[in-house]
């Protein structure tokens, strides 16, 4: 003991107050700093991986890494069949030319809704008016010659009563009176395929739909080898033609509902099945689904889109994302044996969606996968096992 002693509450009391404090802090950051090195040598030195989580060693301390792992049993999971295809007219009709002539009026513009009979292009005309006012007249001429017979007709018979006029005379007036009925027959069959061939220079919509293109215009000269004045939707119904694998096309069935998504826009459209194809193309090994959809201005025949068909349940296992990895050779988990030795496990992945990986080949549900972090673990090596419980 100091013989000089501080009063307390002096200056001096204070300073060996303010020392006593230091010294005190500098033997607690010793001690912390002799466990966090005690700690580096102790642990520092053996095999961890970051598959291994919290755990560096496993509980029988036999210094295997711990992994997390699951059990996924079968899970009954709603089957989705995604396929790529085109977007097309449900009934794309072609509206051609019967006439000739050149086109004086066109009155529609690709995108425009017409109804049944509407018309939707005119082709000039003259000529045939001109025609048919010369047969109009060919008929009244003829109609004149027999009312002319006729009358002829009617008199010889009342004469033939008196015995003024022979049977013979007779029979020819009445030979001349039918000649000039059939003249009149004629030129009315005439004037008629005349209105008829006007008829057709007027193009007009065959049933009501929506126009796709418009390929001809005014001043244009056409004849009926122009097959495609016109193409439209019937009713406006569109759909999407898929292609999908034989296995695939096995799954599905007229009715089925799908979700399209078209190419370039984030919107989404309920349709269904209405056709499936009854032949695979050899070739391809493909068959075509025929997906009826709404009209909507987003549906662009020719564009490209992607549709998910629902097709049914199906009962596989089920596993989160990350369990999941992928190579140059395809996608595999790490089943954990019985030995607890890591096993690479090659798999067919079903379809992915929020709820996780549907596994269709490689594994039964009974396995031990590991969960999470397998991309930092390798075939053969021994680890210790924490199960988790399935989703």
């Amino acid at each position: 003991m100091n013989r000089e002693l501080a009063l307390e509450g002096s200056p001096a009391y204070d300073t060996a107050r303010q020392k006593r404090r230091r010294r005190n802090f500098l033997i607690a950051g010793l001690i912390v700093l002799a466990v966090l090195l005690g700690a580096f040598f102790a642990f520092g030195g053996s095999e961890e991986s970051p598959a291994t989580g919290p755990r560096a060693a496993g509980a029988n301390g036999s210094g295997a890494p711990s992994v997390t792992v699951i059990v996924p049993g079968q899970s009954e999971i709603g089957r989705t069949i995604t396929a790529a295809g085109t977007l097309a007219a449900r009934r794309d009709q072609s509206v051609g030319v019967s006439g000739s002539g050149q086109v004086t009026r066109v009155l529609v513009e690709a995108g425009d809704w017409v109804r049944q009979g509407q018309l939707l292009a005119s082709i000039e005309r003259s000529v045939q008016s001109q025609t048919a006012q010369q047969q109009r007249a060919q008929i009244a001429a003829a109609q004149a010659d027999a009312d002319l017979a006729q009358g002829e007709l009617e008199r010889a018979r009342a004469l033939e009563e008196r015995g003024f006029v022979s049977k013979a005379d007779i029979d020819r007036k009445q030979a001349a009176y039918d000649a000039a009925r059939a003249r009149v027959a004629v030129a009315q069959a005439q004037l008629n395929q005349t209105r008829a061939a006007i008829g057709l220079l007027d193009i007009r919509a065959p049933t009501s739909g929506l126009i796709l293109e418009r390929n001809i215009e005014v001043g244009q000269v056409v004849s009926p080898g122009t097959p495609f004045a016109f193409r439209m939707a019937r009713g406006g119904e569109m759909e999407m033609r898929a292609e999908l694998s034989q296995e695939d096309l096995s799954s599905i069935n007229v009715g089925m509902p799908a979700t399209i998504i078209p190419t370039g826009t984030d919107k989404q459209f309920d349709g269904r099945v209405w056709q499936v194809s009854p032949v695979i193309d050899p070739q391809s090994r493909q068959g075509e689904v025929r997906i009826a959809i709404p009209y909507d201005p987003a549906i662009r025949p020719g564009g490209f889109a992607e549709a998910r068909i629902g097709a049914g349940a199906t009962t596989a296992p089920l596993l989160p994302q990350s369990a999941v990895l992928a190579d140059a050779t395809g996608n595999y988990v790490y089943v954990i044996n019985d030995e607890n030795v890591v096993e690479r496990r090659n798999v067919t992945v079903g379809s992915v969606d929020d709820r996780g990986v549907t596994i269709a080949n490689g594994i039964d549900g009974t396995e031990s996968i590991v969960s999470r972090a397998g991309a930092f673990l390798t075939e053969g090596r021994k680890v210790s096992p924490v199960r988790e419980s399935a989703r």
